[in-house]
């Protein structure tokens, strides 16, 4: 994993750029910025004002107009600065859209993410932008980027090629040296697509945690294919963040999807308050 600055808008190369949260847990997220002759694309938009305050502060610095933000999926850790950059189309997939159009469930975030209780009032009387674009396959999206429809995390994932400059905005398909948290997706169809992932581009930015590659990949599709088994071994993933209850809730999901059950898994369920 490449160590590089956090909270500050790094050039990773040429004219794009990405913001790191240190830790990476739960509502710390990754965003990033693309640069076009007609302006500026970011990549999420963090979740509070806290977050995407000075992110978007040292967007404006950049002294060209954001022309589209691309939300790589529709949780609220990645898409609750969409109000900061209100001009900007907002593109992203048909179940991130349904998702943005119903209602925020506040209490949940609550319970899940304490440490944010105060800014989620906010940011439930702010709101956040609709999307106005959808992706619904691979396209070009401006003469550098290309947006990339996936499943795994979520049913609505959507990456960002930069082909250019051998970059990957993966979102939350790629968590690095964090624990991956799969309470809406599935651990099996996930680890599959890591194989096309990791062949995508050498520079890889994860929607949790630094910058990585093909090896960090490759970590976290393991740790994938164990919670599918229903163990997790000792390995690289002992020192990563909140192990619990992230493990029983990855395990619990596949345990359902194996019984055919599409639900939320019980340790999820408590974790919101439910």
């Amino acid at each position: 994993m490449v160590s590089i600055p956090t909270r500050t808008l790094h050039e990773i190369a040429e004219e794009v750029w990405v913001w790191l949260q240190p830790g990476g847990e739960s509502g710390v997220s990754n965003a990033g910025v693309i640069a076009d002759d007609d302006g500026l694309t970011v990549i999420d938009t963090l979740m509070v004002r806290s977050q995407w305050e000075p992110f978007a502060a040292a967007v404006e610095k950049l002294g060209r107009p954001v022309r589209r933000l691309v939300l790589t999926h529709a949780h609220v850790d990645h898409v609750g600065g969409t109000r900061a950059f209100p001009m900007a189309s907002v593109i992203g997939s048909q179940q991130t859209s349904e998702l943005l159009d119903g209602e925020m469930p506040v209490a949940a975030y609550k319970s899940f993410m304490p440490a944010f209780t105060k800014e989620f009032d906010e940011l439930a009387e702010l709101g956040t932008r609709p999307v106005t674009h959808l992706v619904t396959d691979v396209a070009e999206l401006t003469p550098r980027i290309e947006v990339l429809p996936a499943t795994g995390h979520t049913e609505g994932d959507v990456m960002a090629l930069v082909a250019d400059v051998d970059v990957l905005f993966a979102g939350d398909l790629c968590f690095f040296g964090v624990t991956p948290l799969a309470f809406q997706g599935n651990c099996k169809t996930w680890a599959d697509v890591l194989d096309a992932v990791a062949d995508l581009a050498e520079t890889i930015v994860p929607g949790h945690g630094p910058i990585g590659g093909e090896a960090e990949v490759r970590e976290l599709q393991q740790y994938l294919r164990y919670c599918v088994a229903g163990s997790i071994p000792p390995g690289p993933w002992d020192s990563w963040p909140e192990r619990e209850p992230r493990d029983t809730i990855n395990i619990e999901r596949a345990q359902l999807l194996a019984q055919g059950r599409d639900e939320i898994p019980p340790a999820m369920l408590r974790a919101l308050g439910a």
